[in-house]
């Protein structure tokens, strides 16, 4: 693709980089923004660096916030009791759609994948292990993606935490197998919460 203008080039370039936009389609973006009255653009800028520089990670459940303790977190209506595991911002996005839950969640930043290089010290699970022996958690719903990763990650903290007197449970498999849950439909992603089963008689053993 040759281009007559080398900041135009560059910002094709950048948007490119944004998962699932290939050249073409961030060339068309690009123009979009050139159309637009400057200060719409400088509002996506100052937007975007503001975003970057100001977002924290809620020192409760790892889940992005504004402010040191998410709404969530903060929220006396939820029952920090039962704790939802989920793998980022977007699943945490998907539940709250569905207004099935009013627990609390815990985000682990990822799911365990050696091909990728990611282990379990590389993921928010360590915290996860000390409300769990805190004795406030009576529940922890795993909802992580039904992948190979998911469910290996779902077994490595059911092994940590097997020993406490806490029900362990896994969203019902409303959700076919290898599916994520940001593109599950909210009436059955919903249903898979409420319908939820005993992490034990998901496994495979």
């Amino acid at each position: 693709m040759e281009f007559s203008s080398k900041l135009l080039e560059n910002v094709v370039y950048e948007i490119s980089q944004l998962p699932g936009i290939g050249k073409r389609t961030a060339l068309r973006l690009a123009l979009h923004l050139l159309r637009q009255p400057q200060e719409q653009t400088q509002k996506l800028s100052e937007a975007l660096v503001k975003m970057r520089s100001e977002i924290k990670f809620c020192k409760n459940c790892h889940n992005i916030s504004d402010v040191e303790i998410c709404e969530i977190c903060q929220n006396t209506n939820r029952t920090e009791e039962i704790i939802c595991v989920v793998e980022d911002i977007r699943d945490v996005l998907a539940i709250e759609n569905t207004s099935q839950f009013r627990g609390i969640y815990h985000v682990l930043g990822g799911k365990i994948s050696p091909m990728d290089g990611i282990g379990p010290n590389d993921l928010n699970i360590v915290t996860l292990v000390e409300k769990v022996k805190s004795g406030k958690v009576k529940e922890l719903i795993f909802a992580l993606s039904s992948t190979m990763e998911g469910d290996t990650t779902n077994f490595y903290i059911f092994k940590q935490i097997e020993t406490f007197k806490i029900i362990t449970t896994t969203i019902a498999r409303g959700i076919a197998v290898g599916d994520e849950l940001e593109y599950a439909d909210e009436v059955t992603l919903g249903r898979s919460i409420l319908n939820r089963i005993p992490f034990e008689n998901s496994l495979n053993i």
